[in-house]
């Protein structure tokens, strides 16, 4: 029999030859391609790099096109997210439309009634706002989500500010003697209103003009697929917003702590300092799963906080508000709300 002119085998697609040191040129072991390379010859001495925009099979013979991933409507996650959204703007505007019909009773008109429009509405915007979190990242929707979700919290945070300095307050204002007069008061809540949120839009004017979030590709965090997702641009301006409204939520604490021990008709203390604890948990848990979290998960984790946030603050400070509407009026006002 011929004896074989080489020592080795053929190496076969999606492995490479490697020399066996101390042996002939044609002794060789055959290794499989390392990661992110395929063969698509036999006997190759070098195994060929995928393109970014693909990725290896199995067999690591062959490149394959990456998906392209991000959070779309269409995906489950997304239409649960969508509808969880739009109930609670549904249900904050069932509340609105409540408290109007009620606009005269007692427990709407303490407390500044107007204050508590202006809350609901931006809490409505607030649910409405975690959609433009959804769907493939485009320079607009990048900006705009995190722009409108930076105003539109802080409108929400500094009313339920403005409504907690209302407690502590008005109780000083009615005193005999008081140098304080209720209309006094309404304007220095409507101005508290005012400064809390200016200063969160100079905040995102000066994002936006130094560094604006951008939609970006992420190659490499998840194999086969391409991800789309919007950096943020400068990571400290968008802490310093968060940062902004907890230092909001920090003093509406502190002022409804302070109030704890006054009169408890209509008085929104507790139920604001109950909403208060409820958003700092959230926005805290928030902080290390985000850095966590990459793609699609990301921006699942901040439209959820979103929700979860505005939630808390929906169902602590107007829910019992609407059982005692509800619950305790007469049959005829009952009925004047449904009809």
């Amino acid at each position: 029999q011929t004896p074989f002119s080489v020592c080795s085998q053929s190496c076969p697609l999606g492995f490479r030859k490697t020399p066996v040191e101390g042996k002939p040129f044609c002794c060789f072991d055959c290794l499989l391609c390392p990661d992110g390379e395929i063969a698509n010859e036999t006997d190759m001495d070098q195994c060929i790099k995928c393109p970014e925009d693909q990725y290896p099979n199995t067999q690591r013979n062959q490149c394959l096109p990456k998906i392209t991933d991000f959070l779309f409507h269409e995906d489950t996650l997304g239409a649960v997210l969508v509808f969880v959204a739009l109930s609670f703007s549904a249900f904050s505007a069932m509340i609105l439309r409540l408290f109007i019909c009620y606009r005269d009773t007692p427990i709407v008109r303490a407390n500044n009634r107007n204050l508590s429009y202006l809350l609901l509405v931006s809490l409505m915007l607030c649910f409405f706002c975690s959609l433009i979190f959804i769907g493939q990242p485009k320079t607009v929707t990048c900006v705009l989500r995190q722009m409108i979700f930076g105003v539109v919290f802080s409108v929400a945070v500094s009313t339920i500010l403005a409504k907690t300095f209302i407690v502590v307050v008005a109780f000083k204002a009615i005193k005999p003697g008081s140098a304080l007069k209720m209309s006094m008061v309404i304007r220095l809540s409507n101005t508290i209103v005012f400064c809390g949120s200016i200063i969160q839009v100079c905040i995102c004017a000066v994002w936006l003009g130094t560094y604006p979030p951008f939609p970006d590709v992420d190659m490499h965090s998840e194999f086969g697929q391409i991800i789309l997702w919007s950096n943020e641009g400068s990571t400290f301006a968008f802490y310093c917003v968060l940062g902004y409204l907890g230092f909001l939520a920090s003093l509406s604490l502190l002022i409804a702590f302070l109030a704890r021990r006054l009169p408890d008709s209509f008085n929104e203390a507790k139920t604001i300092t109950f909403s208060m604890l409820v958003f700092f948990s959230v926005w805290i848990s928030f902080v290390p799963a985000y850095l966590s979290s990459k793609g699609k998960t990301m921006v699942a984790v901040e439209i959820l906080s979103i929700l979860a946030s505005s939630a808390g603050l929906l169902g602590c400070i107007f829910l019992p508000k609407c059982y005692v509407i509800l619950m305790k009026s007469g049959d005829h006002s009952r009925k004047k709300f449904f009809k």
